[in-house]
């Protein structure tokens, strides 16, 4: 009994088993969804030309040096987002990955119409993995009705579905979304600690120098590494973090109180007074690199903002406003313009997040090689609340299984779900439909 943490794929662990299941190198594909709220300057996303032969919007310039291992989606569309009573975000959100009709409703009786892609993934990886899927994200979930459009804000803040009336609610604590995949407790232990304050690599130190020693000189490296990037985070957030030690004379009813008074004070101080969420933002994402690298998880989903949001984006130049009134820009072109901008703020994190994957070498090539990334909004235009050719990246290669380095744009209103069943089938899942899907997407399976 003692300490664990998961550790990387190293060619130790390779074996003609993990071959046959998971293709030539031997690695499975890790999947992740990130939705990004209130869509995008509708003139600004579209690259030119088609193929391989593109060139990058100005929107998508951050990922100018991830060309080649990210395909640019055109023209693909949720249809059940749009029905009678259907205005607004909610019923283009909360079924992004079920596509599926929801039921409108203001009242907890919520449902999105059935299993989402990132769910039936984590189903087919049942039992391989710590974690079956991570749902993280940066806002709490919302509670109460949007009286404009007469639904419940329950779904605006998820896109994760284990079934039509279950969501899965989503850690946006990196602290906490940290500790729950690498902090584990050592029983028997007497000495009162702060749990917060010592490193799970103290804990395993001597079994990961014994484990060292009995390594070739590659894996050896790969583990002090892996090793090296775990106490990088834990130094980072300890480093951020003012956590308070109440005294014993304060009662529990204070201490809820207190913890109810704190959230709302750092709700309000985050969303509405402009703080910078970039560091915190990759913290998550870098945690995610780690769930991925250590076969922790091989699923995840990522909010950066719940559906509606209105966060001050005022901590970038050019940017004095809030994300969801900018969107309604009324084609004011000082409002489109402070748009883009948060929009381009979203494509930097998300590079962040393909060039941490990058960085990680797996057997032959890298995590990214050995992953699929999704970038989405349920939304085109904000301003329009158009679900139509809605702005969508996949980044990866999905095990080279995917032609990436692609702008692809296909018939007016393709089902999104058949961007999913392409995914399936990519993965190795032999199931040949999902949701309204009318097929796979042509040019992508390689």
């Amino acid at each position: 009994m003692g300490a664990a943490i998961a550790l990387p794929f190293m060619e130790a662990m390779a074996s003609p088993l993990n071959i046959k299941k998971f293709g030539n190198d031997g690695f499975p594909v890790r999947s992740t969804f990130m939705f990004m709220p209130n869509g995008v300057h509708p003139g600004r996303w579209t690259p030119e030309g088609i193929g391989r032969n593109y060139t990058l919007s100005p929107t998508l310039a951050p990922l100018a040096h991830l060309k080649d291992d990210i395909l640019v989606l055109g023209q693909l569309m949720n249809q059940h987002s749009i029905f009678q009573g259907a205005d607004g975000h909610y019923a283009k959100t909360a079924n992004l990955l079920t596509c599926l009709p929801i039921s409108k409703t203001a009242g907890d009786n919520i449902n999105s119409g059935g299993i989402s892609i990132d769910q039936l993934l984590a189903n087919h990886y049942k039992n391989e993995t710590l974690f079956p899927s991570l749902e993280y994200g940066l806002d709490r979930i919302q509670t109460g009705v949007d009286i404009n459009v007469g639904f419940t804000r329950l779904y605006a803040s998820s896109i994760s579905w284990k079934n039509a009336m279950t969501p899965l609610s989503k850690e946006i604590d990196p602290r906490m979304a940290f500790d729950r995949l690498f902090r584990t407790f050592i029983p028997g232990n007497n000495k009162i600690e702060n749990p917060y304050k010592s490193s799970i690599l103290d804990a395993v130190l001597t079994e990961a120098k014994s484990l060292k020693n009995n390594l070739g000189r590659s894996d050896q490296d790969k583990l002090e590494e892996y090793l090296e990037s775990i106490r990088s985070i834990e130094k980072r957030i300890n480093n951020q973090d003012s956590l308070k030690d109440f005294a014993s004379s304060i009662t529990p009813d204070i201490k809820r109180e207190l913890i109810s008074v704190n959230q709302n004070i750092e709700e309000y101080a985050e969303v509405h007074s402009g703080v910078n969420v970039t560091e915190k933002t990759r913290l998550m994402f870098d945690i995610i690199a780690l769930a991925m690298w250590s076969d922790a998880s091989r699923v995840a989903t990522f909010m950066f903002g719940n559906s509606v949001s209105n966060r001050n984006f005022s901590f970038l130049e050019g940017v004095n406003g809030a994300h969801h009134s900018l969107s309604h820009h009324m084609n004011h072109p000082g409002n489109m313009e402070q748009y883009d901008r948060i929009t381009k703020w979203h494509l930097e994190q998300y590079a962040y997040f393909l060039d941490k994957l990058k960085s990680i070498k797996e057997g032959n090539g890298t995590l990214l090689d050995n992953s699929l990334v999704m970038f989405a909004s349920g939304l085109r235009d904000g301003n329009r609340h158009s679900p139509r050719d809605l702005p969508i990246i996949v980044g990866g290669h999905g095990g080279h299984k995917i032609k990436s380095g692609q702008n692809l744009i296909y018939e007016e209103n393709t089902p999104l779900a058949n961007l999913y069943t392409t995914w399936m089938q990519s993965v190795g899942l032999e199931q040949t439909q999902f949701a309204d899907s009318t097929g796979t997407l042509n040019g992508i399976l390689a």
